[in-house]
């Protein structure tokens, strides 16, 4: 599995990112664009301890998901979204792919970073483990859309 650390999976990132526009549809799923970018920084904002959205720790989430997480196997389509990252609202897909961008930037900026915080919801995850994780719901997310 590709890490968001890898400098190879990074730019590939950076580069699929770029592709989007406001006008990019959804191949499957319900968000537009703009949400699909909003909710992308989600995730992100956990690795950088920015936000831990006040989840809880979950023995049913790390028995039978957490492996999913980071594992090579790509996540189906159409797979449920945890309610703090939905959003019905109308996002500004300009103002929130640039906010995407400076996480994506600013989680590779930590690639040597060895020591993690615990995950909010899933507990320990390794270096590997985390940007590997990163990589995985980003490729998802890019592919959902076409990049």
């Amino acid at each position: 599995m590709k890490s968001i650390f890898e400098e190879n999976a990074y730019n590939e990132i950076m580069e699929r990112v770029n592709k989007l526009n406001g006008s990019t549809t959804a191949i499957w799923g319900k968000m537009n664009v703009g949400q699909m970018v909003w909710h992308c920084q989600g995730p992100l904002n956990i690795l950088l301890e920015k936000n831990n959205y006040d989840m809880k720790p979950s023995w049913i989430a790390k028995l039978f998901f957490k492996k999913s997480l980071y594992n090579n196997k790509p996540w189906k389509k159409g797979l449920p979204t945890a309610k703090f990252l939905k959003t019905k609202d109308t996002k500004d897909f300009t103002v929130e792919k640039t906010k995407l961008q400076a996480l994506i930037q600013e989680a590779y900026s930590h690639k040597d970073k060895t020591e993690w915080n615990l995950h909010p919801a899933f507990g320990y995850f390794t270096a590997q483990q985390w940007g590997q994780m990163q990589y995985k719901h980003l490729d998802h997310h890019f592919r959902q859309f076409g990049v």
